[in-house]
């Protein structure tokens, strides 16, 4: 359990949470970490921390560089538990110790833990120093809690991004120029896409906001710390952010006899067919976590389920619920499935793309089991339709 030096005088002091599966019904498959930074100085500054859990493990890197009861000032970007967790504990080692937050964060802090500490509230472009270092910090609201902030250390050009620039992901190697760079951007692609989307408008203003900083490192509060490729994952975020879609269509269902799935087939093969990179995900087998990974850049979103007691698939109700709740923006929607005798599957599927106000191109219902004719009609209609 040691301290990672960052830079002189700066350590990374988290904990990797190597078994996380699920965060908040979003797959971790590779687990995540929960990155706590110390900063040594005349006054000693701890910022943010760790799930409750793992507060021994960072309390234990701390102290191979200090005594956590040294500790002057814990700044807490975001008050969620999964970053302030470990607060109490360190407080209880510490109590002089002043906690620094956003207003929203100490009355979320407080909300949290019934704790009267020593608070200092910030506001953006406020600064205080330690000693031969100072900070500055820029409230980010709604990125992706009211509360959150973000915090800079010119002396260092360290960008301490909390949520923003993070993957769900654990690693001993801790930087992104020692860790494959695909896979960090694929997880923090599905970061973005599982958690950060939703607030697409607060995240351009940050980035404006926050484009003039003089940044050698982004240290964010989840996966790896960003020292090489920091131009690489700002341009991305631009581009999510934006809503930027590329020629990709993403089809998803979910079949009782297979007849929503030949419909399914047969819509794939006509995106195929006009050069549209396609991902089919049949819910039995995929995530929906997962799912949302692809569908930041797609420009068609098509949905299907039979009818099941008058209403669609409980796994397709799901996936349309988590999807509408992310918010994404600018997609083209098409519904389809089979049914027996009670054809209000399309109904409601159309309802979820109207409530995110997508634009419907087609639906297509089949009684039953859908012939051969039939799917060469669905086709030929939705060809004339795709540009």
């Amino acid at each position: 359990m040691k301290a990672l030096q960052i830079k002189e005088n700066v350590y990374w002091v988290g904990a990797l949470d190597w078994e996380l599966r699920n965060f908040h019904g979003y797959k971790t498959q590779r687990g995540s970490s929960y990155n706590a930074y110390l900063i040594i100085d005349e006054k000693i500054t701890l910022i943010d921390s760790v799930k409750h859990y793992l507060t021994d493990d960072m309390l234990k890197r701390i102290r191979t560089i200090v005594d956590p009861s040294k500790i002057d000032y814990v700044i807490c970007n975001h008050s969620e538990m999964d970053h302030s967790g470990a607060i109490p504990e360190v407080m209880k080692l510490a109590p002089n110790a002043t906690v620094i937050a956003s207003p929203k964060g100490i009355e979320s802090l407080k909300a949290h833990y019934k704790q009267d500490w020593n608070f200092k509230t910030v506001q953006s472009g406020d600064t205080f120093s330690t000693g031969k270092y100072s900070f500055s910090f820029l409230l980010t609201p709604m990125v992706h809690w009211p509360d959150n902030m973000l915090t800079y250390m010119p002396d260092k050009k360290i960008l301490f991004s909390n949520d923003a620039f993070g993957q769900h992901l654990a690693s001993s190697e801790m930087f992104d120029d020692v860790y494959p760079l695909d896979i960090i951007m694929e997880e923090a692609r599905k970061y973005y896409a599982n958690i950060v989307m939703p607030y697409n408008s607060q995240v351009r203003k940050a980035l404006e906001e926050s484009k003039n900083l003089d940044i050698d490192i982004i240290a964010p509060s989840h996966g790896v710390i960003w020292r090489k490729h920091l131009d690489k994952i700002i341009e991305e975020y631009k581009k999510w952010s934006s809503n930027q879609t590329d020629k990709k269509a993403l089809i998803v269902y979910d079949t009782m006899w297979g007849s929503t799935e030949k419909m399914a087939k047969a819509i794939y093969e006509v995106f195929e067919e006009k050069g549209f990179r396609v991902y089919i995900f049949n819910l039995q087998h995929n995530h929906i976590s997962d799912i949302m990974e692809e569908l930041i850049n797609a420009e068609y979103i098509c949905v299907g389920s039979p009818t099941l007691n008058k209403n669609i698939m409980p796994t397709v109700a799901g996936f349309l619920t988590y999807m509408t709740g992310l918010s994404p923006k600018n997609r083209k929607a098409i519904a389809f499935g089979s049914y027996g005798w009670a054809a209000q599957n399309i109904k409601q599927i159309e309802a979820y793309f109207a409530e995110a106000d997508f634009q419907v191109i087609d639906s297509y219902k089949i009684n039953y089991i859908p012939g051969e004719e039939q799917l060469e009609t669905i086709k030929a209609t939705l060809s004339e339709k795709i540009k």
